[in-house]
């Protein structure tokens, strides 16, 4: 009997995740019930804001902590092969959140969509620019963030899945641009490739707060955070008159047990500023305006969709891990078939 294989969370991370925190494991094919159907994964996107969830204990209005022995929840695209479902005939591509696995059995919820993959858009792009990745950064910075021609825009993680996409939005809108990123060849990258003004290798001399003093004299009017705690902490002190920072993710403080305090809260007060968080899924109404545009600076060579592609459910585990440790550049993907 053919089998579905599953990579599921078989330890809780004791601090910084690692491969061996997951297993790769077959099971049976399951039936399709009643208003049901039965997707053959293509691609499963990598997006580290799932680490929060695989620690013990997490839980909030969002998700609740993942099971151990459980194949682990992802946002992925695949085809319908077999369907009790009026609403997703067998042939329908769909991108929405299951999980690390060959086959999924859905029931339409969970931001299940169908996708029109006859459009000339690559399925990479649905899952990167025109999935969660572009979503999250078109909406924190035009709506959290209010982004607007002249504005200065700092982004963290900045040569990530989200940041990638941020900057050159941003570019997009009028705006000055500054990356923040780890190393002297992903502030290349940044810099070449995805045409940001500036950038800062943060664990690089003079730092990051003597940096951005340098580089934004006047102050960051759009700070999109994807790293919290310190780097946070840091950018507070620089920010200009009616700043606002989208708080979009907080990698820095996934694998630690004690997360750090902010402390330069007072910088919001006398800054007149304001820090607001959010969730992709927040927007699901405005997708289809949001895509339009979107598509179309793509089709313009406005916006370029990075992506870092590995092949096989088997790279799933090690290829997370290097994501949430910066070794990728642009959205992370696993190719299934």
């Amino acid at each position: 009997m053919k089998k579905i294989q599953k990579v599921v969370l078989s330890s809780r991370p004791d601090g910084v995740l690692n491969p061996n925190n997951f297993q790769l494991v077959e099971s049976d094919f399951p039936s399709v019930g009643e208003g049901e159907f039965l997707i053959k994964n293509r691609y499963l996107s990598l997006d580290a804001g799932f680490r929060q969830w695989m620690n013990e204990g997490a839980s909030d209005n969002y998700l609740s902590a993942m099971p151990l022995g459980e194949a682990v929840q992802s946002i992925v695209l695949g085809e319908v092969v077999e369907s009790r479902h009026s609403d997703y005939p067998v042939g329908a591509h769909v991108v929405g959140r299951t999980a690390w696995e060959t086959y999924s059995i859905a029931d339409g919820s969970d931001l299940m969509t169908i996708i029109d993959v006859e459009n000339g858009v690559s399925a990479e792009h649905h899952l990167s620019v025109l999935g969660p990745s572009g979503m999250t950064a078109y909406f924190g910075l035009t709506d959290i963030g209010a982004a607007k021609a002249g504005d200065t825009v700092v982004v963290s993680a900045a040569a990530g899945g989200v940041g990638s996409l941020v900057g050159q939005m941003a570019k997009i809108l009028g705006c000055r641009t500054i990356g923040i990123s780890s190393s002297d060849k992903k502030c290349q990258w940044l810099s070449e490739e995805l045409q940001y003004d500036q950038v800062i290798n943060y664990k690089s001399a003079p730092g990051l707060g003597q940096s951005l003093k340098v580089l934004a004299p006047d102050g960051v009017d759009v700070y999109f955070d994807n790293v919290g705690g310190e780097m946070l902490d840091t950018v507070l002190q620089n920010l200009a008159l009616k700043a606002r920072i989208v708080l979009c993710g907080a990698i820095s403080q996934y694998d630690v047990d004690s997360h750090s305090g902010v402390r330069n809260m007072w910088e919001l007060i006398t800054k007149r500023a304001r820090a607001e968080g959010f969730m992709f899924s927040d927007y699901v109404d405005d997708y289809e305006e949001a895509a339009k545009v979107i598509s179309q600076w793509v089709a313009d060579g406005k916006l370029n969709a990075p992506v870092s592609v590995t092949d096989g459910i088997s790279t799933t585990a090690a290829a997370f891990c290097d994501m949430l440790t910066g070794k990728n550049l642009g959205k992370s993907l696993v190719k299934l078939c």
